[in-house]
């Protein structure tokens, strides 16, 4: 049986998914900015909502950056991440847009954010993305 792959029910789902609003990310000086190094973020709280479904979805989601003249701060990523549990989106966007938004931030060397969300229904599924200056 031949599926017709242009049409489906998430058509239309994320059109506007990079004009979504989210809390400003702060940053602060690097007092090391001649410096190589890496900081790594790490958290298992993120959570936001299926698009198809309403239901919510889970992730452990890791940052790497090496900062150049600033750094993330981390209230106002922890409120950043905080503002996505009610928003209907997909994984890959998810990770996508974060990096989006935190490159634009912090302005780093580079960064990858890796996004691994919660198997459901047997399937996990991990999206990752980087970004180099």
């Amino acid at each position: 049986m031949k599926r017709n792959m242009t049409k489906s029910g998430y058509e239309g789902l994320q059109k506007e998914i990079k004009k979504i609003k989210f809390p400003k990310i702060d940053v602060w000086k690097n007092g090391y900015k001649g410096k190589d190094y890496v900081v790594r973020i790490e958290t298992s709280e993120f959570t936001c909502i299926c698009p198809k479904t309403g239901l919510p979805d889970f992730a452990n989601v890791v940052i790497e950056y090496m900062p150049d003249k600033w750094c993330l701060e981390l209230k106002s990523f922890k409120e950043y991440i905080a503002a996505y549990r009610s928003v209907g989106i997909f994984h890959e966007h998810v990770v996508n847009r974060m990096l989006d938004d935190l490159a634009k931030s912090c302005k780093p060397k580079k960064m990858k954010i890796k996004g691994t969300f919660n198997t459901r229904g047997g399937i996990t599924t991990t999206v990752e993305a980087e970004y180099k200056r």
